[in-house]
């Protein structure tokens, strides 16, 4: 006969669940409307709680947790504007598949529909977004719900999960009795499917496979490296998944996604078949949707929905990342496969589009093609590199060749800020690693009060901040579409040096492309968070474009 369960209260109820359920860390700011959860925490070693300086970092730090282990990143907010300041890091976790729950404070459940203090309706204001969300309507069920939370977000295609916690359910107490973590299944492919796919593939002549998608892991991605070596392919990556196959491998020939390269997009419409992993083939991937739909497709994905969803598949089979590439590692190599020479071509092509360019001698500043040329030299192996959106992350995915899987933290929704929670979350979560993050001037603007965060927690990340005095996607979008009527986009800065300094940062302001190594090495041994900003020329809109040719 098992003992009875202790009477508790609500937060401490949650959070002996969240311990069950393999948790270490969570993100946020805190709230009166859930505090018996921050006082259950502090009576739980075990958890470590980060405390940001606003709800969208401590969501987007949840958001790169999830990225870089596969488990759901925990985010806790207060309700109303706590809420929705993090409602950006749910919209990131939906749009890049990543496994992540939010816990929101609710108001009491006898104040619910008459318009109290703060009061939302979670599931109207996140219902498009989250893969599931729900509100704890007594104490007893805490166990259940976050255990179906845990599932629902690794599940499939993986994503965000909201959980409302109405105030009396926090501060009531009770039994409840605690249960074990979820087993998450995973979808394997058909044999049949698997046969199919190699008489497809044996066929071809010029065959490219496409990896992307979340819920990849190391041993995955080791065995898909060993079903592309048995057989000579091709490899592109997916918009901001270029961690999963290592970008030095003979294999490997670029990125599908913003600044992707003419001759790869080219090889794409020639390719007679395409072998697709764990993308959704998304707009950014897929160039507007304007690359795929003619040639034969297989598609893998572990999601049943996304099959068919945009493209129709010659072979559509739901399989998970992991099941998928050890089925792929399982079938018999092509024999003498023709594409050999379409594999080394590429490759060639792969390598002239990500060796940075001849400086611009006509230009002033710092040449950001050689300061990216000169970190993927001297970044180790397992280097985390986190970026937020813009322009200046074409240099960043261009020139810079990822080795190992999760060291990608890299928003596919294009959100700005996202850069510098992330880089922090993956400090805390990897301490003995380089982590650099990139962000533009506008970018850096939406968060810099995370330095506060980075000092606070003890992570010593390397913030490079290019700074071009301007909103420079949207100024390059205007001067397509309205040229010569600049509105909006320019930007006065703040003293980007003396801010760093101000929370106790080293940095540094870097002015020649010659003094950035020794300002990087610096950074990287001061061991306190760095910033290093870059003046680059805001003539150079992208690494082949001017803003006069635009």
């Amino acid at each position: 006969m098992s003992a009875p369960s202790p009477v508790r209260n609500g937060g401490q109820i949650l959070v002996e669940a969240l311990r069950r359920n393999g948790v270490d860390k969570v993100f946020c700011v805190p709230g009166e409307s859930y505090l018996p959860v921050l006082d259950a925490l502090h009576a739980t070693p075990d958890i470590r709680t980060i405390v940001t300086r606003h709800e969208g970092a401590a969501a987007n730090m949840a958001d790169a947790y999830g990225k870089l282990t596969g488990r759901p990143g925990i985010c806790f907010v207060t309700r109303g504007p706590g809420a929705t300041h993090a409602a950006n890091g749910v919209h990131t976790a939906s749009e890049d598949s990543t496994p992540m729950i939010l816990f929101i404070g609710q108001v009491d459940s006898g104040f619910l529909g008459r318009g109290a203090f703060q009061e939302v309706d979670y599931q109207q204001m996140f219902g498009g977004m989250a893969k599931w969300v729900a509100q704890a309507d007594r104490l007893e069920r805490l166990p259940e719900i976050v255990a179906r939370a845990f599932a629902v977000a690794v599940a499939g295609r993986p994503g965000p999960v909201v959980v409302a916690l109405p105030e009396d359910v926090l501060f009531g107490a009770g039994e409840a009795a605690d249960l074990p973590p979820p087993r998450p299944a995973r979808a394997a492919p058909p044999a049949a499917a698997m046969v199919q796919l190699r008489t497809l593939l044996a066929a071809a002549q010029r065959p490219l496979l496409i990896a992307g998608g979340s819920g990849w892991d190391a041993a995955a991605v080791a065995t898909l490296k060993r079903f592309v070596h048995a057989n000579g392919l091709p490899v592109a990556a997916s918009f901001r998944r270029q961690d999963l196959f290592d970008n030095r491998d003979e294999h490997y020939v670029g990125q599908l996604g913003l600044g992707v390269s003419p001759r790869l997009a080219e090889r794409v419409r020639q390719a007679d078949l395409l072998l697709v992993v764990g993308s959704r083939l998304a707009e950014a991937t897929s160039s507007g949707y304007s690359l795929f739909g003619g040639q034969p497709l297989i598609h893998i994905h572990a999601d049943p929905d996304e099959l068919g969803r945009v493209y129709p598949a010659t072979l559509p089979i739901n399989a998970s990342p992991a099941c998928a590439a050890e089925a792929l590692a399982a079938l018999p190599p092509v024999a003498d496969p023709a594409w050999r020479a379409w594999t080394a071509e590429a490759r060639t092509d792969y390598l002239d589009h990500s060796t940075p360019p001849a400086s611009h001698p006509a230009l002033s500043g710092v040449d950001f093609a050689r300061v990216m040329g000169h970190l993927d030299t001297v970044l180790p192996d397992d280097a985390i590199i986190a970026n937020g959106a813009g322009n200046y992350t074409v240099w960043v995915h261009r020139f810079y060749r990822y080795r190992q899987p999760a060291t990608e933290l890299a928003p596919t929704n294009g959100a700005m800020g996202y850069g510098l929670p992330a880089a922090i979350c993956a400090k805390l979560e990897h301490p003995e690693r380089t982590v650099v993050c990139f962000a533009g001037d506008g970018c850096f603007m939406m968060y810099p009060q995370e330095l506060a965060t980075a000092m606070q927690f003890g992570a010593p990340v390397v913030v490079i901040v290019v700074n071009n005095g301007m909103l420079g996607t949207i100024r390059m979008h205007q001067e397509r579409e309205f040229p010569g009527r600049v509105a909006a986009t320019p930007l006065l800065n703040p003293d980007f040096v003396a801010l760093a300094q101000a929370f106790g940062a080293h940095a540094e302001r870097v002015e020649r492309s010659e003094d950035f190594p020794a300002a990087f090495a610096r950074a990287t041994a001061v061991g306190v968070p760095a910033l290093i900003e870059l003046r680059v020329d805001p003539r150079q809109i992208t690494p082949q474009a001017r803003l006069r040719e635009i």
